[in-house]
């Protein structure tokens, strides 16, 4: 089934795998491009040597193009006072799981990419490099595209969009607020210039001459239609992966995906420090999804690293980030490699047509 996306990243069907750091890892990458769409690989959590044996994971079970995905944020600076205050908010957490919130185990650590990941990935020659949080800087982008490797970044707004465009992204992932985890928004903080997928979709489609991914609310083969019957080139799918069994999603996280509780999720910052979708829970509900106190992404990690621990120790996720999109319809545990072709039955039609 060709098209213009198709095409670019030599890949069978429009459907992109959702790069979900902490619930997956290459099993889930292999058995999507296996099956004829394009897998992901999340790498801002990833050491140098985690990274390249992932990679070489890949390689060696997969010949078909796969995508790793980097995070491009600015590091904060050190927040001694902001995070103290953090955790003297947290405190009566910390009694009630008699933990000492001087001694929390490091929270998960997200780096920007930089040159030391390039040269691991010089090794491989990734088809596909993708980013969250705008672009890396000219010379690492040029390095990327010296490989052949094709560049997408995500964007949340029409702005952000005409942005990467003009930077040399090859194409463009419209990210709607239904979307679970992180946002990709780096031009502005602002959440009320957010859109969801099929108002954002056209505008960024109508705005630039590169192809537009969809992404957000996308779970089935329904969704893929209606996104695709819109002008997008491909869709992005997270959400409806996280039951398959080549995810590592938690029990306590695939048990909350098959409640009732899935159907209300909120953006939050509590758990890293910058917006992202997920299922609310009890920590969610308390501190409300979204404060100010919160240290900088990704400072704010550590602090909840330990309650986290706790609670899921105790068989709750009240202190876990449970990522989830705002339409969890489309979760089926089956395997990855069945759900992207079911999800490919979307465009059968259109693309034939």
């Amino acid at each position: 089934m060709p098209c213009r996306l198709t095409q670019l990243f030599g890949i069978q069907f429009p459907i992109i795998q959702a790069p979900m750091a902490g619930v997956q890892g290459s099993a889930l990458a292999i058995e999507v491009s296996q099956a004829g769409g394009l897998g992901s690989l999340p790498c801002a959590m990833l050491s140098l040597e985690a990274l390249e044996a992932e990679l070489t994971e890949i390689r060696s079970n997969t010949t078909k193009p796969i995508n790793v995905n980097f995070f491009c944020h600015s590091e904060p600076l050190p927040q001694a006072d902001k995070q103290a205050a953090w955790l003297e908010q947290l405190s009566p957490y910390f009694t009630e799981f008699n933990l000492d919130p001087n001694a929390q185990p490091a929270g998960a650590q997200r780096t920007p990419y930089s040159k030391a990941q390039a040269e691991v990935l010089a090794k491989f020659k990734p088809e596909v490099v993708s980013f969250h949080f705008g672009l890396p800087d000219e010379e690492l982008l040029l390095e990327i595209k010296s490989w052949g490797s094709k560049v997408i970044s995500t964007a949340t707004t029409v702005e952000e969009a005409l942005w990467l465009e003009a930077r040399g992204a090859d194409a463009i992932i419209a990210q709607g607020l239904e979307a679970g985890g992180h946002r990709g928004h780096f031009l502005s903080e602002d959440l009320t210039e957010q859109l969801g997928t099929f108002s954002l979709l056209p505008q960024v489609i109508a705005a630039v001459d590169i192809p537009v991914i969809a992404a957000g609310g996308i779970v089935d083969a329904t969704t893929v239609r209606a996104a695709m019957a819109m002008g997008a080139s491909a869709v992005q799918v997270g959400t409806a992966y996280l039951l398959c069994p080549e995810c590592n999603t938690s029990s306590i996280h695939r048990e909350a995906l098959q409640s009732d509780a899935a159907q209300h999720t909120a953006l939050t910052n509590l758990f890293s420090g910058r917006p992202a979708r997920g299922i609310v829970n009890r920590f969610m509900a308390e501190m409300g999804p979204m404060n100010e106190a919160v240290p900088d992404f990704p400072l704010a990690s550590s602090a909840v690293a330990g309650l986290r621990t706790a609670a899921e120790r105790q068989g709750f996720g009240d202190f876990s980030p449970l990522w989830c999109g705002q339409n969890a319809s489309g979760c089926r545990n089956i395997p990855a490699a069945e759900l992207t072709r079911q999800l490919a039955l979307g465009v059968m039609g259109l693309l034939s047509s």
